[in-house]
Formats: C-alpha cells, sequence, structure tokens
C-alpha cells in the first residue's frame, strides 16, 4: 500500500512538473520570481524531450508501482500518459526536436513580455 502512494506521489509530482514546463513562463509573468524556477526546469525539459531521454521520475514510479505489485510500463511519462492528448501516433524523433524547438521558441515570447515589464517597473521606480 505504501509503495502504491509514493507511485501515485510520484506521478502527481511529475504531471505537475511537465505542467510547470509547459506553462511556468506564463506563472512568471503574474509572479516574476518564478522565472528563476522556471528557466532550469525548461531547460531540463526541453533537453529531456529533445534528446529523446527518460526523466529520473519515471523509473521511479514503475519501480514504486512493482514494488506494490502492481504493472510497471516502458518507456517515459509522456509516452504512458501524455502521448495519446497531445503527440500525434507514430511520433518520429524529427517531430520531438520541433516540439522541442516550439517549446523554447514560445518561452521566448512568454520571457521577452517578463524583461520588458521588468524594465518598465525598474523605469517607474
Amino acid at each position: 500500500m505504501t509503495y502504491r502512494i509514493l507511485a501515485d506521489l510520484v506521478l502527481v509530482v511529475h504531471g505537475l512538473f511537465v505542467a510547470f514546463v509547459m506553462f511556468g513562463g506564463l506563472l512568471a509573468l503574474w509572479r516574476p520570481r518564478l522565472a528563476y524556477l522556471h528557466l532550469p526546469a525548461l531547460a531540463w525539459g526541453a533537453m529531456v524531450i529533445g534528446m529523446g531521454w527518460i526523466c529520473p521520475l519515471t523509473p521511479l514510479e514503475v519501480s514504486l508501482r512493482e514494488r506494490a505489485g502492481q504493472e510497471g510500463y516502458g518507456g517515459g511519462f509522456i509516452e504512458h500518459y501524455v502521448l495519446g492528448l497531445i503527440y500525434p501516433e507514430g511520433i518520429t524523433r524529427t517531430t520531438q526536436v520541433v516540439l522541442a524547438a516550439l517549446l523554447i521558441a514560445g518561452n521566448i515570447v512568454v520571457y521577452t513580455l517578463w524583461a520588458r515589464r521588468r524594465a518598465q517597473a525598474r523605469r517607474r521606480a
């Protein structure tokens, strides 16, 4: 029972981290100091996607599930839980790299707005 709860906790934390990587820049527009947490998370997320790595939280969750007597899964968190929602079937490596680039480009736009707001605030002060 404990391993199952821990696996579910890792799943929730992992999901929140993925959401933060995707949308944290928008949160930084609201709370500028969040940018200092989001930028390293964004870098990590883009590297994991772009390089085809498996996040360490995935094997941790699978291991906990197996210890709880549940079935584990192969591949990564995104492939197992999210692939069907955001990626088309038969995704290629090129598509993964393009998605990582889009993630970075979208955040460049958001952080350009963030930097402009900070500069305006400094000029007013």
